[in-house]
């Protein structure tokens, strides 16, 4: 019999590292888990792959791809771990940094003032080169390589291996760009250098300048990491193809983000949107709020009719990121987060982190701050153990790190524990209402799909608090994003800014830059062992009012672009426009639509799990499911609570609060006053009784 073929899907999280591993032949899922390695990302990485192949019964040649979701970059620039950074920009443009923009952060009113963030260069090892093109790529002034042979010699000797090249206007033409990059390779060869027309071709000089220096800042940790991984990947499985997660929702071998490190600043949250996505859709809802809670913090989304909402204005930390990105929004508030005492005397939560090491004090070489984690336990919201038993959890420790706290606050146990869980619930909702009720978007139009470790564990309060109609949680929603690695396709993204006005449209140069772009995309996907007859192109555009200063993205279609394609994009960009923000000047001849940049994503598709039907079962679901009672507070009391087992539950059971249903990697309580419906796809859909 031949070997089963298997594929393999590796997130590493803050506390723990979740595996998926999918049969090919069979359509058998595997999932698993193992405490993440903060020391050395790649061991727990490795310890998972071991670990499915262990439960399979297989080794390495029965692997046909590895997928994988890193915090890599993200951590570094959370973190603010970054290496002295080089910059290299045209004469003139020198503070660029400095200036940024005039924008403040939300809450800046309840401040008596607000200091920029630090440059991520510092003045000092800023340098810049004569030289200059105009908007269209026209060569104005010649670059000056004496300047450039200068600046390269100056980062040489003073140490400064990584550095970020931006020159005015390179988007339009980047030949002064390349011979910079060739002076750089002759005068200072050991540097790691990225250049804006290799990261960002698209106008507005701040945005580029720092979305090209942090991928500079993270690309030497991100290559070390996965050259790490491809070497010691091969000593499992030889030759097996290596994929890592991007940002904008798909995946890239692990030898071309080596060259692309910032596609890779959201990678784990970007898998688990769209894996919710999947799983959401087919169970019949197709307006999700996707809620993915892990040890350090939780990711919240939009997703509408299947496709997570994507963006081009999101941030890392105090770092502006204009490459395309599933729009998440980060809160830390997590199993692990940890909760304190304010200098004025009030309980907070997060957004520290107790992390995998040492870990909430209920764990066995736990920490000694009291998180979340500790609140579920000593609540019986969870077991007194995770990962089945693997990890046992100390419910003493935990009520005795509440109890210090509670003296410090003038609470008892329960209500200190009840306490962290409402704020953390609220941190989790707020989260939420960001990229809803900010949004326009009424959040009680949405299906909430909970996943990750601690993600379903607030999830009947956060019904409450936002007023959703319900729940979803998905089969192992620990393991959804290392889940949601296996069901996305290989894709790149190409953009060029093209500025025009849509009466002024110059349809040849819009077809050539579009041809430049989609060979581009097909050049890549070449480079990914995708042959011409199964690779996809899709083509869309940024357009805005004139006078705007933000864009639009609308899909343009395929074929032969002539006028009707172009006016067709533009009624598209009016509706889209009044969908978002609730007006259009369609009918207003005095307000004029302007194309800004032109894009095209190139997809190598690849093949998506199955997701499996259960079949009924007989019997009670009391008789098949119940594993025993233990008693748990809910609603300012303890009740005693049947505990269910989630495996064991089959299609139409209906378990009704107060309960908590567990399996291998997450646990679910049931309020009273809810109930948890199992679905055919063994989904549970948590509703109100009615």
């Amino acid at each position: 019999m031949e070997p089963r073929r298997v594929r393999i899907g590796i997130d590493t999280g803050g506390t723990f590292t979740d595996v998926v591993a999918v049969d090919e032949a069979t359509g058998r899922t595997t999932t698993t888990k193992t405490p993440s390695t903060p020391a050395d990302p790649a061991e727990g990485f490795l310890t998972g792959v071991r670990k499915v192949l262990d439960l399979l019964g297989l080794d390495g040649s029965a692997v046909t791809a590895v997928s994988h979701g890193t915090t890599v970059a993200t951590n570094q620039l959370l973190q603010g771990e970054l290496d002295r950074i080089g910059f290299l920009t045209t004469e003139g443009y020198e503070s660029v940094l400095e200036i940024a923009r005039q924008s403040v952060p939300d809450g800046y009113g309840n401040s008596y003032f607000w200091v920029k963030p630090p440059r991520i260069v510092p003045a000092d090892l800023v340098r810049t080169v004569r030289g200059r093109l105009d908007h269209r790529g026209t060569e104005v002034r010649p670059l000056d390589e004496e300047d450039a042979r200068a600046a390269a010699r100056f980062f040489r000797d003073a140490g400064v291996g990584t550095i970020g090249v931006c020159l005015l206007h390179s988007y339009a033409d980047d030949a002064h760009e390349r011979r910079v990059l060739e002076v750089l390779r002759e005068e200072h060869p050991g540097a790691v250098v990225s250049a804006s027309s290799q990261v960002l071709r698209e106008y507005r000089e701040y945005e580029r300048s720092v979305t090209t220096l942090v991928d500079a800042a993270v690309k030497p940790r991100v290559g070390a990491y996965v050259t790490a991984i491809r070497e010691r990947l091969d000593g499992i499985a030889p030759g097996v193809p290596f994929y890592v997660m991007k940002s904008n929702g798909g995946v890239l071998s692990g030898e071309e983000v080596v060259h692309q490190p910032i596609t890779t600043v959201l990678s784990g949250p970007a898998a688990g949107a769209l894996g919710a996505a999947l799983v959401a859709g087919a169970a019949g809802f197709d307006r999700v709020l996707t809620c993915d809670g892990g040890g350090t913090s939780t990711d919240v989304t939009v997703v509408v009719d299947g496709e997570p909402a994507v963006t081009t204005e999101g941030s890392v930390g105090a770092y502006p990121s204009k490459i395309p990105m599933i729009d998440v929004v980060t809160v830390g508030a997590g199993g692990g987060s940890i909760a304190w005492l304010s200098p004025e005397g009030t309980l907070k939560v997060g957004p520290r982190s107790a992390g995998a090491d040492p870990g909430p004090i209920c764990y066995p070489s736990g920490g000694s701050e009291p998180t979340v984690t500790d609140a579920h336990v000593v609540l019986g919201r969870i077991p007194p153990h995770l990962l089945g038993g693997e990890i046992p959890l100390s419910v003493g420790a935990a009520r005795a790190g509440l109890e210090l706290l509670g003296e410090e606050l003038d609470l008892d146990l329960e209500r200190t524990a009840t306490g962290i869980l409402e704020i953390s619930a609220w941190n989790q909702a707020n989260a939420l209402r960001q990229v809803t009720v900010a949004r326009g978007l009424d959040v009680r139009d949405f299906t909430l799909t909970t996943f990750g470790g601690s993600g379903s564990l607030l999830a009947c309060r956060l019904m409450d608090v936002l007023g959703l109609p319900r729940t979803l949680v998905p089969p192992d929603p620990g393991n959804l994003s290392a889940f949601g690695l296996l069901t996305v396709d290989v894709r790149n993204d190409h953009v060029q800014t093209a500025i025009s006005r849509h009466a002024d449209l110059d349809l040849d140069r819009v077809r050539s830059v579009f041809a430049s772009l989609e060979d581009d995309a097909r050049a890549a996907l070449d480079g990914e062992g995708f042959p011409r007859d199964r690779q996809r192109v899709q083509r869309s555009a940024d357009l805005r009012y004139v006078g705007q200063a933000f864009e639009v993205r609308v899909p343009v279609a395929d074929g032969d672009l002539d006028a009707a394609a172009v006016d067709q994009a533009c009624q598209g960009f009016h509706a889209a426009h009044r969908m978002l923000y609730g007006y259009d000047f369609a009918e207003d001849p005095r307000q004029a639509v302007e194309w800004v940049n032109l894009r095209v994503s190139g997809i190598g598709p690849i093949r998506r799990p199955d997701l499996v039907e259960l079949s009924p079962a007989d019997g009670p679901v009391t008789d098949r499911a119940v594993t025993g009672s233990r008693p748990v507070f809910f609603d300012d009391d303890w009740v005693e609570t049947p505990t269910y087992d989630r495996p064991r539950l089959a299609p139409g059971d209906v378990v009704p609060g107060p309960a908590v249903i567990e399996e291998f990697g997450s646990t679910v309580p049931v309020h009273p006053g809810f109930r948890a419906t199992v679905d055919r796809h063994g989904n549970l859909l948590i509703e109100r009784d009615a």
